[in-house]
């Protein structure tokens, strides 16, 4: 991902149900079934050996042992998935209540060296501007030295090892305001290496679900936000260059949420993202997630799925499967 894709896109899933909600808990349910988690990536991916993105989480603590060997957390053991020609979209979460980058560093280089065979893309913390959510690594102390010094120590082992197709990268929400610095804060501090070592920039966004957007203007608001995203946040900071790529995406049913709106809103940001690839460097979308941490349960946050947490497909599961198919790299 060393470019926005020129043949395509580059797709992926969360494929777990658990997710982080906004009061920095977790929306959990029934537990994962692998044997139908890898039924429905060969759905979505379609022919075998189209790059295919299978994001997962693995954090890093205070309490993280000084080991070669990690356990991805969401979904557990993750690299199961990475068959067929799909690889990893490995995100590194940073959760050190006492600031220790030193010991960071050394987790980012240890996943390269367990990982990297199988990972694409190696994202150094989850959503760092968001300070208010100990679910989210922006609440926790030095998080702008961990991304600048993550990036480089993961990109030099990945040197070392041999590991070229590795891209290492950070994410963020949508920036506006005083918090579209963001990313001119990282550059500063990490000046020209940071700044060589970075492969790619990653969105998270979910327009439409906590601020509410009419309808008929939803494809205007998201090609906005993406045009914004790289002209007046990522620009500025001299990260023009970098590919951007859609890292988190997804729209919950529920109640007053239907499955066919679900289905529409995907449709819509897709082909959106589709059309402004090469104008904005657009490189990948990632979907959140593949199933409903618990279908049963009306919150928002237990029902982001493609599917029903029974692995039922909810029409955006074939809405999702025909665009990776007409678009896909």
């Amino acid at each position: 991902m060393s470019k926005a894709h020129a043949d395509g896109l580059l797709f992926g899933v969360y494929p777990g149900g658990a997710a982080g909600d906004d009061s920095g808990g977790l929306a959990v349910g029934p537990p994962d079934d692998p044997a139908e988690i890898s039924a429905a990536l060969d759905l979505l991916q379609g022919r075998p050996g189209r790059p295919f993105l299978v994001r997962a989480y693995i954090a890093f603590d205070d309490g993280t042992a000084v080991s070669t060997r990690h356990a991805t957390a969401a979904p557990v053991d993750a690299a199961r998935y990475a068959e067929r020609g799909r690889t990893l979209d490995l995100v590194a979460q940073y959760r050190s209540a006492s600031g220790n980058v030193d010991g960071y560093c050394r987790f980012v280089r240890q996943l390269v060296e367990q990982f990297g065979a199988i990972t694409s893309t190696l994202q150094v913390a989850e959503e760092p501007d968001v300070t208010d959510n100990p679910m989210l690594d922006g609440y926790y102390p030095n998080v702008v030295q961990a991304i600048v010094r993550g990036v480089s120590a993961g990109k030099a082992r990945a040197r070392e090892l041999g590991f070229d197709h590795l891209r290492v990268g950070f994410n963020s929400t949508p920036l506006f305001g005083p918090a579209a610095s963001f990313p001119a804060t990282l550059t500063e501090y990490g000046g020209v290496e940071f700044v060589r070592d970075l492969d790619y920039v990653g969105l998270d966004f979910f327009p439409d679900v906590f601020r509410p957007v009419p309808d008929t203007e939803l494809a205007d608001a998201v090609a906005g936000l993406l045009r914004h995203h790289r002209a007046a946040v990522l620009a500025p900071a001299g990260l023009d260059h970098p590919p951007l790529h859609i890292t988190e995406h997804g729209w919950p049913t529920g109640p007053d949420r239907t499955p066919r709106r679900q289905a529409e809103v995907v449709d819509i940001v897709v082909r959106i993202v589709a059309a402004e690839a090469e104008a904005l460097r657009l490189s990948g979308y990632t979907h959140f997630a593949l199933r409903d941490a618990d279908s049963a349960n009306p919150d928002l946050f237990h029902q982001l799925g493609l599917m029903t947490d029974g692995y039922i497909p909810k029409p955006a599961f074939e809405t999702l499967r025909a665009l990776v198919d007409k678009h896909s790299a």
